[in-house]
């Protein structure tokens, strides 16, 4: 305990850094999957082929390289610097995405054809129907494995540690320069972890029970 109190502030804005990676990619990977989703189920043959390669590509990339590039290859293009921060960000969204496009495309199958032909039949063109109708549908049959991608992008800021972002995971190497035992620290990392991702168990079962209802 007095490793946790002894360094509170290490603990509070590494983890807050770690809930700000969070947040924003999230938001953004969950916009960008919406979109590389759609396109994946397009009607249109150039559509689909941008969101399979744009999945097949980035998914199977490391995020450690995707992170690399954006922390080492970004600033030599001459283009404007955000800083790591939001280069990391960046990454992670991108990164996500992927696995977000991919969680909503086997969502829209779950949706039976019939609805689209409905909606097709009163003149909806392609956009609204997915908006309108598909997508509604698909988001309440994948809370689970979308949660799942959620959880694994919060472990996954860590990786931002080593590109001097400084969030949970630099944590360890600061503390050990102030002496203190690296498995103490370690533990109390993980112990919240496990509290953050609690909470996301509990948000997905509150989002099933919601939803199961007002179908």
């Amino acid at each position: 305990m007095d490793t946790l109190l002894n360094n509170s502030d290490l603990f509070i804005s590494g983890f807050r850094n770690t809930l700000i990676l969070f947040f924003f990619s999230a938001i953004f990977a969950l916009v960008i999957g919406i979109v590389v989703g759609a396109m994946r189920v397009s009607p249109v043959p150039i559509m689909r082929g941008v969101g399979t390669v744009y999945v097949n590509f980035i998914r199977n990339t490391p995020l450690t390289l995707l992170m690399f590039f954006f922390a080492f290859g970004y600033p030599k293009l001459d283009l404007p610097n955000p800083g790591y921060t939001v280069l990391a960000i960046i990454a992670l969204s991108v990164y996500t995405a992927t696995y977000v496009a991919e969680v909503l495309r086997s969502g829209f199958n779950t949706v039976p054809v019939g609805q689209a032909e409905a909606a097709r039949a009163i003149g909806l063109p392609f956009g609204p129907t997915m908006s309108l109708v598909i997508m509604p549908q698909a988001f309440r049959a994948v809370i689970p494995p979308m949660m799942s991608v959620f959880i694994a992008l919060l472990k996954n800021t860590t990786v931002a540690a080593g590109f001097s972002v400084a969030e949970a995971g630099t944590i360890r190497a600061n503390l050990s320069e102030r002496g203190e035992p690296a498995i103490v620290v370690l533990l109390w990392v993980a112990f919240f972890f496990v509290i953050l991702v609690g909470f996301l168990a509990w948000l997905q079962r509150s989002l099933e029970r919601r939803w199961k209802v007002l179908r």
